[in-house]
Protein backbone atom coordinates (compact mmCIF):
# COMPACT_ATOMS: atom_id res chain seq x y z
CA UNK A 1 0.00 0.00 0.00
CA UNK A 2 1.54 3.68 -1.27
CA UNK A 3 1.86 6.17 1.72
CA UNK A 4 -0.79 8.66 -0.01
CA UNK A 5 -3.78 5.47 0.06
CA UNK A 6 -3.08 4.05 3.26
CA UNK A 7 -3.16 7.92 5.44
CA UNK A 8 -6.02 8.84 3.19
CA UNK A 9 -8.02 5.80 4.16
CA UNK A 10 -6.78 6.04 8.34
CA UNK A 11 -7.36 9.90 8.51
CA UNK A 12 -11.35 8.86 7.04
CA UNK A 13 -11.39 7.54 10.49
CA UNK A 14 -10.45 10.72 12.29
CA UNK A 15 -13.71 11.36 12.07
CA UNK A 16 -15.65 10.74 15.81
CA UNK A 17 -18.97 9.45 13.74
CA UNK A 18 -17.37 7.48 11.30
CA UNK A 19 -14.99 6.05 13.30
CA UNK A 20 -17.82 4.99 15.80
CA UNK A 21 -20.34 3.60 12.44
CA UNK A 22 -16.46 1.74 11.45
CA UNK A 23 -16.34 -0.09 14.86
CA UNK A 24 -19.89 -1.07 14.83
CA UNK A 25 -19.84 -2.47 11.07
CA UNK A 26 -16.87 -4.45 11.84
CA UNK A 27 -18.11 -5.86 15.18
CA UNK A 28 -21.47 -7.25 13.36
CA UNK A 29 -21.32 -10.69 12.25
CA UNK A 30 -23.35 -9.50 8.61
CA UNK A 31 -23.22 -6.88 6.71
CA UNK A 32 -25.04 -3.58 8.33
CA UNK A 33 -27.75 -1.87 6.30
CA UNK A 34 -28.14 1.75 6.26
CA UNK A 35 -30.90 1.74 9.17
CA UNK A 36 -29.58 -0.39 11.58
CA UNK A 37 -26.41 1.53 11.70
CA UNK A 38 -28.72 4.32 12.55
CA UNK A 39 -31.07 2.83 15.00
CA UNK A 40 -27.98 1.24 17.10
CA UNK A 41 -26.18 4.24 16.87
CA UNK A 42 -29.51 7.03 17.18
CA UNK A 43 -27.89 8.72 14.31
CA UNK A 44 -30.04 10.44 11.69
CA UNK A 45 -30.46 8.28 8.10
CA UNK A 46 -28.96 10.65 5.77
CA UNK A 47 -25.47 10.96 8.09
CA UNK A 48 -25.34 7.85 8.06
CA UNK A 49 -25.30 6.76 4.72
CA UNK A 50 -22.82 9.77 3.68
CA UNK A 51 -19.93 8.24 6.52
CA UNK A 52 -20.73 5.16 5.21
CA UNK A 53 -20.24 5.81 1.62
CA UNK A 54 -17.21 7.42 2.65
CA UNK A 55 -15.79 5.07 4.55
CA UNK A 56 -16.28 1.99 1.39
CA UNK A 57 -14.74 4.93 -0.81
CA UNK A 58 -11.75 4.86 1.13
CA UNK A 59 -11.66 1.03 1.26
CA UNK A 60 -12.59 0.77 5.06
CA UNK A 61 -15.81 -1.42 3.99
CA UNK A 62 -16.85 -2.94 1.52
CA UNK A 63 -20.81 -2.85 0.09
CA UNK A 64 -23.02 -5.80 -1.37
CA UNK A 65 -27.27 -5.52 -2.55
CA UNK A 66 -29.38 -7.83 -1.06
CA UNK A 67 -33.23 -7.86 -0.33
CA UNK A 68 -33.24 -8.66 3.35
CA UNK A 69 -36.74 -9.69 2.75
CA UNK A 70 -35.49 -12.81 1.51
CA UNK A 71 -37.83 -12.39 -1.59
CA UNK A 72 -37.43 -12.29 -5.08
CA UNK A 73 -39.66 -11.24 -7.97
CA UNK A 74 -42.05 -8.64 -8.83
CA UNK A 75 -43.05 -6.88 -5.11
CA UNK A 76 -40.30 -8.00 -3.50
CA UNK A 77 -38.89 -5.01 -3.34
CA UNK A 78 -35.20 -2.69 -4.23
CA UNK A 79 -32.22 -4.56 -2.59
CA UNK A 80 -30.83 -2.98 0.15
CA UNK A 81 -27.17 -1.54 0.20
CA UNK A 82 -25.32 -3.33 2.97
CA UNK A 83 -21.74 -2.48 4.36
CA UNK A 84 -19.08 -5.19 5.75
CA UNK A 85 -16.00 -4.43 7.17
CA UNK A 86 -12.96 -4.80 3.97
CA UNK A 87 -10.52 -7.25 4.00
CA UNK A 88 -8.09 -5.33 3.00
CA UNK A 89 -5.31 -4.55 6.07
CA UNK A 90 -4.03 -1.02 6.67
CA UNK A 91 -1.01 -0.20 8.63
CA UNK A 92 0.87 2.81 8.22
CA UNK A 93 4.64 3.46 9.84
CA UNK A 94 6.80 6.34 9.65
CA UNK A 95 9.53 5.25 9.04
CA UNK A 96 8.32 2.87 6.75
CA UNK A 97 8.90 -0.91 8.55
CA UNK A 98 8.32 -4.25 6.94
CA UNK A 99 8.10 -7.24 9.84
CA UNK A 100 5.42 -9.02 7.19
CA UNK A 101 8.04 -9.32 4.65
CA UNK A 102 10.41 -10.91 6.83
CA UNK A 103 7.55 -12.90 8.75
CA UNK A 104 7.36 -14.48 4.96
CA UNK A 105 10.81 -14.85 4.47
CA UNK A 106 11.25 -16.85 7.81
CA UNK A 107 8.22 -18.80 7.34
CA UNK A 108 9.36 -19.92 3.99
CA UNK A 109 13.43 -20.54 5.15
CA UNK A 110 11.91 -22.67 7.79
CA UNK A 111 9.51 -24.72 5.15
CA UNK A 112 13.48 -25.11 3.18
CA UNK A 113 15.41 -26.55 6.18
CA UNK A 114 12.94 -28.87 7.31
CA UNK A 115 13.92 -30.32 3.86
CA UNK A 116 16.94 -30.93 5.18
CA UNK A 117 18.54 -27.96 3.26
CA UNK A 118 20.94 -26.05 6.10
CA UNK A 119 19.38 -23.47 7.49
CA UNK A 120 21.69 -20.52 6.59
CA UNK A 121 21.37 -21.26 3.01
CA UNK A 122 17.56 -21.65 3.68
CA UNK A 123 17.12 -18.30 4.99
CA UNK A 124 19.55 -16.59 1.79
CA UNK A 125 17.48 -18.63 -0.67
CA UNK A 126 14.20 -17.60 0.43
CA UNK A 127 15.05 -14.01 1.04
CA UNK A 128 16.44 -13.88 -2.81
CA UNK A 129 13.33 -15.51 -3.71
CA UNK A 130 11.26 -13.23 -2.30
CA UNK A 131 13.50 -10.61 -3.72
CA UNK A 132 13.11 -11.94 -7.49
CA UNK A 133 9.31 -12.13 -6.78
CA UNK A 134 8.95 -8.29 -5.65
CA UNK A 135 10.80 -7.44 -8.99
CA UNK A 136 8.67 -9.99 -10.63
CA UNK A 137 5.60 -8.14 -9.89
CA UNK A 138 7.10 -4.25 -10.38
CA UNK A 139 5.09 -3.16 -13.42
CA UNK A 140 6.81 -0.63 -16.48
CA UNK A 141 10.13 -1.27 -15.71
CA UNK A 142 13.00 -1.32 -18.74
CA UNK A 143 14.68 -4.19 -19.13
CA UNK A 144 17.88 -4.14 -18.60
CA UNK A 145 17.02 -1.95 -15.54
CA UNK A 146 19.63 0.38 -13.91
CA UNK A 147 20.08 1.68 -10.77
CA UNK A 148 17.63 4.54 -10.79
CA UNK A 149 14.82 1.75 -11.59
CA UNK A 150 16.30 -0.56 -9.33
CA UNK A 151 16.05 2.40 -6.20
CA UNK A 152 11.99 2.99 -7.37
CA UNK A 153 11.37 -1.07 -6.43
CA UNK A 154 12.96 -0.34 -3.49
CA UNK A 155 11.60 2.87 -2.34
CA UNK A 156 8.53 0.57 -2.92
CA UNK A 157 9.54 -1.94 -0.16
CA UNK A 158 10.59 1.26 2.38
CA UNK A 159 14.21 1.42 1.72
CA UNK A 160 14.13 5.29 0.37
CA UNK A 161 17.36 4.62 -2.00
CA UNK A 162 19.41 7.49 -2.82
CA UNK A 163 20.69 7.15 -6.50
CA UNK A 164 24.75 7.85 -6.82
CA UNK A 165 26.91 7.53 -9.61
CA UNK A 166 27.50 3.82 -9.35
CA UNK A 167 25.53 3.08 -6.22
CA UNK A 168 22.23 2.93 -4.16
CA UNK A 169 22.19 3.44 -0.92
CA UNK A 170 19.31 3.17 1.05
CA UNK A 171 18.56 5.47 3.95
CA UNK A 172 15.91 3.58 5.77
CA UNK A 173 15.69 -0.80 6.83
CA UNK A 174 12.56 -1.85 6.70
CA UNK A 175 13.56 -4.21 8.97
CA UNK A 176 15.06 -1.68 11.77
CA UNK A 177 13.59 -3.51 15.15
CA UNK A 178 14.66 -6.65 13.89
CA UNK A 179 18.06 -5.84 12.65
CA UNK A 180 18.73 -4.15 16.26
CA UNK A 181 18.14 -7.27 18.41
CA UNK A 182 18.99 -9.83 15.50
CA UNK A 183 21.67 -8.08 13.44
CA UNK A 184 23.68 -10.96 11.90
CA UNK A 185 20.79 -13.23 10.45
CA UNK A 186 18.15 -10.01 9.57
CA UNK A 187 20.98 -8.07 7.84
CA UNK A 188 21.89 -11.34 6.18
CA UNK A 189 18.60 -11.93 4.86
CA UNK A 190 18.06 -8.21 3.93
CA UNK A 191 21.23 -8.19 1.45
CA UNK A 192 19.72 -11.94 -0.15
CA UNK A 193 16.35 -9.75 -0.19
CA UNK A 194 18.06 -6.87 -2.27
CA UNK A 195 20.00 -9.13 -4.79
CA UNK A 196 16.99 -10.88 -5.46
CA UNK A 197 15.72 -7.45 -6.52
CA UNK A 198 18.02 -6.30 -8.64
CA UNK A 199 18.55 -10.09 -10.14
CA UNK A 200 14.87 -10.01 -10.88
CA UNK A 201 15.05 -6.72 -12.61
CA UNK A 202 17.84 -7.85 -14.71
CA UNK A 203 19.98 -5.12 -12.95
CA UNK A 204 23.29 -6.79 -14.39
CA UNK A 205 26.65 -6.04 -12.83
CA UNK A 206 25.27 -4.48 -9.42
CA UNK A 207 25.85 -6.50 -5.83
CA UNK A 208 24.36 -5.96 -2.36
CA UNK A 209 27.20 -5.30 -0.11
CA UNK A 210 27.04 -5.43 3.49
CA UNK A 211 28.12 -2.22 4.70
CA UNK A 212 26.67 -1.15 8.63
CA UNK A 213 26.75 2.65 8.67
CA UNK A 214 25.22 5.32 11.07
CA UNK A 215 21.77 6.34 10.55
CA UNK A 216 20.88 4.34 7.02
CA UNK A 217 20.39 0.17 6.11
CA UNK A 218 23.14 -1.60 6.82
CA UNK A 219 22.82 -3.16 2.62
CA UNK A 220 24.50 -0.96 -0.34
CA UNK A 221 24.13 -1.87 -4.04
CA UNK A 222 27.10 -0.95 -5.85
CA UNK A 223 27.88 -1.88 -9.70
CA UNK A 224 30.53 -3.85 -9.70
CA UNK A 225 34.04 -3.25 -10.38
CA UNK A 226 36.10 -4.75 -13.67
CA UNK A 227 38.91 -7.48 -12.34
CA UNK A 228 42.35 -5.65 -12.88
CA UNK A 229 41.60 -2.37 -11.98
CA UNK A 230 42.76 -3.11 -8.93
CA UNK A 231 40.01 -2.20 -6.18
CA UNK A 232 37.56 -4.14 -4.55
CA UNK A 233 34.23 -3.74 -3.80
CA UNK A 234 33.12 -2.47 -0.59
CA UNK A 235 31.15 -4.76 1.93
CA UNK A 236 33.23 -7.55 1.03
CA UNK A 237 30.27 -9.54 0.04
Amino acid sequence: MDLDSGASAIGALADDTRRTLYAYVAGRPEPVGRDEAAGALSLAKHTVSFHLDRLAEEGLLEVEFRRLSGRSGPGAGRPSKLYRRADREFAITLPPRRYDLVGDILAAAVGRARSAQDLDAALAASAHAEGRAVADAAGGVPAPAGLPELAAVLAGQGYEPAVEPDAVLLSNCPFDALAEKHTEVVCGLNRSFVQGVADGLGCTATTAHLEPAAGRCCVAVRRDVPRGHGQAPPGGE
